[in-house]
């Protein structure tokens, strides 16, 4: 689990232990929600945009410290977040996109919903 202690205070309760409850489709699809408000936000508002973008990030980092995943599912973890941090930083690395990512988490949150 991840030390609580350094979590901003709109995550404590999902660090905590409830984030570690969901399935791996509902975590990704928690995290396309942020990366949803990235794009809405990249234009419109800096401060929305970037605090998204931490969110995000923050989400990813709960998932990557979730000991139910296997080392072959932990590096494409690991490779979806360093997508989202080239995606901020102007997809100069690998090209990636707000949208790109979006279209890509938003299957993980249209199978979450499906389920409930």
């Amino acid at each position: 689990m991840v030390d609580t202690n350094n979590i901003g205070t709109a995550h404590k309760e999902l660090a905590s232990g409830r984030w570690y409850k969901l399935s791996l489709v509902e975590q990704l699809g928690n995290i396309g929600s942020e990366i949803h408000r990235a794009v809405i936000f990249k234009q419109k508002d800096e401060a929305r945009y970037m605090s998204a973008c931490d969110r995000a990030l923050e989400l990813m980092d709960f998932t990557l410290g979730d000991h139910r995943w296997n080392v072959s599912r932990l590096r494409e973890l690991a490779r979806i977040r360093e997508m989202i941090c080239d995606a901020m930083l102007g997809g100069k690395e690998y090209g990636s996109t707000f949208e790109y990512l979006d279209n890509y988490f938003f299957a993980f949150a249209f199978a979450a919903r499906v389920r409930k």
